[in-house]
C-alpha cells in the first residue's frame, strides 16, 4: 500500500486576520481558517442549539495551529465529509474527527482540553496511522462534515438529519457552506462520505442538484463500527485504508 503522502467570493479573509495565521492567503490552510472564523450559527429554534466551536479564542489557536502544521500549502484535498460535529471531538477541538488525546498525541498539537477519547476519532486515528500518519494524511486528505456546525438538545448532540425540521432549517446553510468548502481548494473528482445511510442519502440528494462531486464513496460511520462492529474495526480500517489509497493515487 502506497504511503500516502477558485476564488473566495463568499468567505471573507480578513475575518481571521486577527488570528495571525503564518502563510499565505493561497494556501489551503489559511483558506480553511478564514472559512471557520466566517461561520456564523444558523437559526433553529424548537429546543434546538447550535455549536460554534470557532467563536473560542482557544479553539481557533488550536485550528490554527492544526492547519498550519498540516496544510500550508496549495495542493488540492479530497473531502472526507462526516455528518455535523459532536460534544466531545470536533465540538471542542474545532479540528474534525479529532479528539484531545489525537490532537495532542497524533497531530503534536498541544491542549488544555481534558484527555477525553471519542469513538469516531479513535477509528479515524487508526486509519491515518495505516495510511502513513497525519502529514501524508492530511497533504491528500481533509476532514470535514457536511454540516460544519453542531446541534445538541437538552445536552444531547442531533445529527442534521435526526429530525426532518431541523434537515429542512439547515438545508441552506448546508448548501452554502459546501460552496465555500469545495473553494477552499477541493478535489471536485471524489469524496468521501462516512455513513452509508442517512448522511449519503442527503448529500447524495444534493450533490445531484448542484453537481458538487463526480463520485461519492459511501462508507460506514466510525462510530457505528466502534459501536456494534468493534471486533471488526481492524478490517474495516484496513478496507478503508485500500480505498484512500486508491483514491489517493
Amino acid at each position: 500500500m502506497p504511503n500516502i503522502a477558485p476564488h473566495l467570493d463568499s468567505i471573507h479573509i480578513s475575518a481571521a486576520k486577527d488570528l495571525a495565521f503564518p502563510v499565505t492567503r493561497t494556501s489551503f490552510g489559511a483558506r480553511a481558517l478564514a472559512f471557520y472564523a466566517s461561520l456564523r450559527s444558523p437559526r433553529i429554534g424548537n429546543g434546538v442549539r447550535v455549536m460554534n466551536p470557532y467563536t473560542n479564542r482557544d479553539v481557533r489557536r488550536y485550528v490554527r495551529a492544526f492547519l498550519e502544521r498540516f496544510c500550508s500549502d496549495g495542493e488540492q484535498r479530497l473531502l472526507v465529509l462526516g455528518i455535523n460535529p459532536g460534544r466531545f471531538g470536533s465540538g471542542i477541538t474545532g479540528v474534525t474527527f479529532t479528539d484531545p488525546v489525537a490532537l495532542a498525541d497524533s497531530c503534536g498539537i498541544a491542549n488544555d482540553l481534558p484527555r477525553r477519547r471519542e469513538l469516531s476519532s479513535i477509528f479515524v486515528y487508526d486509519l491515518i496511522q495505516r495510511l502513513g500518519g497525519p502529514a501524508p494524511f492530511y497533504r491528500r486528505f481533509f476532514l470535514t462534515a457536511v454540516c460544519p456546525l453542531g446541534f445538541t438538545r437538552d445536552g444531547r448532540n442531533l445529527n442534521y438529519y435526526d429530525e426532518p425540521a431541523l434537515a429542512r432549517a439547515v438545508t441552506p446553510f448546508i448548501v452554502r457552506t459546501m460552496a465555500q468548502q469545495l473553494a477552499l481548494g477541493a478535489r471536485r473528482d471524489h469524496a468521501v462520505v462516512f455513513g452509508r445511510g442517512q448522511n449519503h442519502r442527503f448529500l447524495q440528494r444534493l450533490n445531484d442538484e448542484h453537481g458538487w462531486f463526480g463520485e461519492l464513496h459511501a462508507i460506514d460511520h466510525p462510530r457505528f463500527i466502534l459501536q456494534y462492529r468493534r471486533k471488526q474495526s481492524g478490517a474495516y480500517a484496513a478496507r478503508y485504508a485500500e480505498l484512500f489509497a486508491r483514491l489517493a493515487a
